[in-house]
């Protein structure tokens, strides 16, 4: 674990691999733990240096207000774009999940010349809102039985990891993965403050962000190499999202993994890693 200065802030990195390896960047969906240690490290095993990173306002990142940032999605992208220089490399394939997968694609259409493949996992090709009528919205039972739990005691960490796997079965994530990533992006919280901690548990910052303009329609501009990772049993971004987004890029390829939801998990590493290995690396 460490920080690297890149676009004129801090952003919290951790590296696997060698540093003479092609790059694969890894956004954060907000902190850097969306990306399991398992897939970093087979990643790491097939000849990637692997760096995946926090979000502004989450980690060890710069931390300024995460009920009211001041930057924009497209801040985002650039820092991803930055940090492939600050990094000493001339492009990465750079993955995005979640939240981390918009970065992901905005980054890639605004700073072509980074990047030199695109994994996108979990995500859709609109920001968050209201969704397009051809794209599928989140569960609404599932959204209904997450959202009206009480929140946590955000200044109790016992009381943040038993909601982070509640939260995760509701999902049909795995529920001690989930437990175990709480209590690691707990722990790795520079600050003690609650709405830092709900902030890096829940990803708050991202929907206060300024996401437009849209940028789906500019998808078919996209010249990468791209994989589409969705989960068939995703209720927070169900599958047709990943099919419409694999859809408008050209040479997509879209794999679904039959019994993932929302997160990553572990028992997919090989089979995502593999895919992502085959794509160009550099």
């Amino acid at each position: 674990m460490t920080s690297v200065r890149a676009n004129g802030i801090e952003l919290g990195v951790e590296s696997f691999g060698r540093d003479a390896d092609p790059l694969v960047l890894l956004v954060g969906g907000v902190t850097m733990l969306s990306w399991p240690d398992a897939l970093c490290e087979r990643l790491a095993a097939g000849g990637r240096r692997v760096v995946r990173y926090d979000l502004r306002d989450c980690g060890g990142s710069t931390t300024v207000d995460p009920e009211s940032p001041s930057y924009t999605l497209r801040d985002l992208a650039a820092d991803a774009a930055a940090l492939v220089d600050a990094l000493g490399s001339v492009t990465a394939h750079l993955g995005g999940i979640g939240v981390g997968g918009m970065v992901a694609q905005v980054a890639a259409l605004d700073h072509p010349g980074s990047f030199s493949a695109l994994t996108l996992v979990g995500t859709r090709p609109v920001a968050p809102g209201p969704v397009d009528d051809d794209l599928p919205d989140h569960d609404a039972a599932v959204m209904g039985a997450l959202f009206s739990r009480p929140m946590p005691d955000w200044s109790d960490r016992a009381s943040v990891v038993v909601y982070a796997a509640d939260s995760a079965a509701l999902l049909g994530d795995d529920a001690e993965q989930a437990r175990a990533t709480a209590a690691r992006i707990w722990d790795r919280t520079p600050s003690h403050a609650p709405s830092a901690h709900e902030a890096n548990q829940l990803g708050m910052v991202f929907s206060r962000l300024d996401c437009t303009p849209r940028w789906r329609e500019r998808l078919g501009d996209l010249a990468v190499p791209t994989l589409v990772v969705h989960g068939r049993a995703d209720p927070f971004f169900p599958v047709g999202n990943g099919e419409a987004l694999a859809a408008q890029i050209p040479g997509a390829r879209l794999l679904v993994i039959d019994d993932m939801a929302t997160a990553l998990p572990d028992t997919a590493t090989d089979k995502i890693a593999a895919a992502m290995l085959d794509l160009p690396c550099g």
